[in-house]
């Protein structure tokens, strides 16, 4: 009798439990919320979360939330303390020759290299992040790399002892070649290390620096084109399988969604970016006197990494510029 009562008061007891929470994701950045990045991966937390259908939410953090450097992000994601992130490729030289490719000096100048760049090497970027327990969700292109300074640098005699932010190792060896002080530190450290005096200048693209508010310590920026580099989103493995098939497909789709979004808003970026520094007082410089110096200060740099990326390296290279 009591088994009976019991088992007619399951269908109840089941109907009142509240349904399981649909699994939260966070996807991070060390770059400000209107830095290219940080526009992706709120826009990628957007698509995800309405492609899923209930299925998975997923919250965008930016300026690097509990100190997470892009450095950093490939293995805090496969160790599972972020879901998601996105990072700098240049950043993640350390990880392999592969990341290093789109902040190569000199390789890039424009949003059109870049993603010609991407279809090349596109393959090559999947496999190392697979095979570091991290799956790529798509890639945010930068515009072209310039140099922010508290003084004018007019040409290569006025690299001599400037204190640089470099944003990886190839850019710091062609800083340091050149004649400067390089010190390779993340973005997310540069504002404290400017306002104490520490740094003179930064390499930096106008977009990152403008969404940094740069411009209140660094009047003037001088366009090298010296790289159209690529950050790159990536997910946690184990996640993104742990989710039903139409979570992952969702994760997929907005993945693809986001990496157009991303081109098509960099085709206007350059002419928001110089309005948005003229606005705020910045002096725009042509780098041309800059130029033929700091690509022969590259020419190492370029030889290192093309021994260090062998043949896969050579095979990319060739079918970028193929065209």
């Amino acid at each position: 009798m009591l088994r009976r009562a019991l088992l007619s008061l399951a269908p109840a007891a089941l109907a009142a439990r509240p349904a399981r929470a649909a699994p939260g994701w966070r996807i991070v950045t060390e770059y400000p919320a209107n830095a290219m990045p940080g526009e992706g991966i709120a826009y990628f937390a957007e698509a995800a979360t309405r492609l899923a259908g209930g299925l998975l939410t997923v919250t965008p953090s930016f300026d690097a939330p509990q100190g997470l450097r892009s450095a950093a992000m490939i293995r805090a994601t496969a160790e599972g303390r972020v879901e998601a992130a996105d990072a700098f490729t240049g950043a993640l030289a350390g990880e392999g020759a592969i990341f290093q490719l789109s902040a190569l000096p000199f390789l890039t100048a424009s949003g059109e290299d870049t993603a010609r760049l991407l279809r090349a090497a596109r393959g090559a970027y999947a496999s190392a992040l697979e095979a570091r327990g991290v799956t790529l969700l798509y890639a945010t292109p930068w515009p072209a790399t310039g140099l922010w300074s508290r003084n004018p640098v007019p040409g290569p005699e006025a690299l001599r002892g400037l204190k640089i932010r470099t944003y990886d190792a190839a850019s710091t060896a062609v800083m340091r070649e050149a004649g400067a002080a390089p010190a390779q530190i993340s973005f997310a450290d540069a504002m404290p290390r400017l306002r104490a005096g520490e740094l003179d200048a930064v390499l930096s693209s106008g977009d990152g620096g403008a969404g940094a508010r740069l411009w209140e310590v660094l009047p003037h920026f001088t366009a090298l084109d010296y790289a159209s580099p690529l950050s790159l989103a990536f997910c946690n493995l184990a996640a993104l399988r742990a989710l039903p098939p139409a979570g992952q497909e969702a994760i997929a789709a907005a993945g693809r969604e986001t990496e157009a979004r991303q081109f098509r808003a960099i085709a206007n970026r350059l002419v928001e970016n110089e309005t948005r520094m003229r606005e705020n007082g910045v002096t725009l410089s042509s780098g041309a006197p800059l130029r033929a110096a700091l690509s022969a200060a590259a020419a190492p740099v370029l030889a290192e990494w093309s021994a260090r990326a062998g043949a896969e390296g050579a095979e990319i290279l060739a079918h970028y510029r193929a065209r």
